[in-house]
């Protein structure tokens, strides 16, 4: 079944990926008012976390997000499909990163780097990092149900010298790599909400006190890896810029959960600029003091 789905749905994703930007987008304007005002697809969740986070806003610029957020989120679904067949020189085009000058500095430290990404604006096209870095590129991720979809997803992102590994292997594979003194970059989307059973932390993040994800730190402190925040920036429709932002290359010497601290810290800076390209549909504030 899971097969036939595959071979079913695999062609429309392909003529997508081949569609020209502009048509891309006015598909995308389409799909918002089917997602948004037909489907209403998790409107609830998104206005609750929309109230929680931002109370000083009034409903009506709460709203205004609210539907921003949800044309930013088709846009970043068809790009995401779009990746099956751009090719590099427009991908650089598009996603820019301002400072690949300070990723160079961390490979002549001579050691792997964590970097921490949020669910902002395009953590897709952060892929295309890996070309520019002698960093292998490992993404930690959530395996997809269906094996055919998660090939197709590790596929596309191995265009780029990324590696998708589960969370599950991810500490094995960093201690084979410093065992074999392998240079590598781990993208962690380190701002969901852990399961209770598995948050050893809290912090407050857009000033609610909730569980937060300490893996990355863990892993930064126990392999003394480089720690780098990336800030990205939507400069346009389908444009986007991506900064790094250096947040220690001695994590033994930071207090414990400072680390994780500062990257909250970060995300929040970008959620305060422009709210409308977080991904609010998440239940990131489902558990909460």
């Amino acid at each position: 079944m899971q097969f036939l789905i595959f071979i079913f749905i695999f062609p429309f994703l392909w003529v997508i990926s081949i569609l020209p930007f502009r048509i891309l987008y006015w598909f995308s304007d389409c799909i918002y008012l089917i997602v948004y005002y037909i489907i209403g697809y998790r409107k609830k969740t998104v206005r609750e976390n929309l109230a929680l986070t931002f109370p000083n806003l009034s409903y009506r610029e709460r709203l205004i997000v609210e539907k921003k957020s949800y044309h930013h989120l088709c846009d970043m679904f068809l790009e995401m499909i779009k990746t099956m067949t751009i090719s590099a020189t427009e991908m650089n085009r598009r996603f820019i990163i301002t400072n690949i000058e300070l990723v160079k500095e961390y490979e002549d430290k001579g050691k792997s780097t964590v970097l921490l990404a949020s669910h902002y604006a395009s953590w897709e096209w952060l892929l295309s990092v890996n070309e520019k870095t002698i960093f292998r590129g490992i993404g930690v991720y959530k395996k997809i149900a269906n094996k055919y979809f998660d090939k197709l997803l590790r596929d596309i992102r191995s265009k780029y010298n990324a590696e998708l590994v589960e969370t599950k292997r991810a500490i094995p594979l960093m201690a084979e790599n410093q065992q074999k003194e392998i240079l590598c970059m781990y993208g962690l989307a380190s701002d969901q909400s852990p399961k209770l059973d598995r948050a050893f932390h809290w912090d407050t993040f857009m000033g609610i006190e909730v569980p937060v994800h300490t893996g990355a730190e863990m892993l930064a402190k126990r392999y003394d890896l480089n720690v780098l925040f990336v800030k990205v920036k939507k400069v346009k429709r389908g444009f986007y810029e991506a900064t790094f932002v250096p947040i220690t290359d001695d994590p033994k010497s930071i207090p414990d959960f400072e680390i994780t601290s500062t990257f909250l810290r970060e995300v929040e800076k970008q959620i305060q600029e422009a709210p409308q390209y977080y991904f609010w549909t998440h239940k990131r504030w489902k558990h909460k003091r």
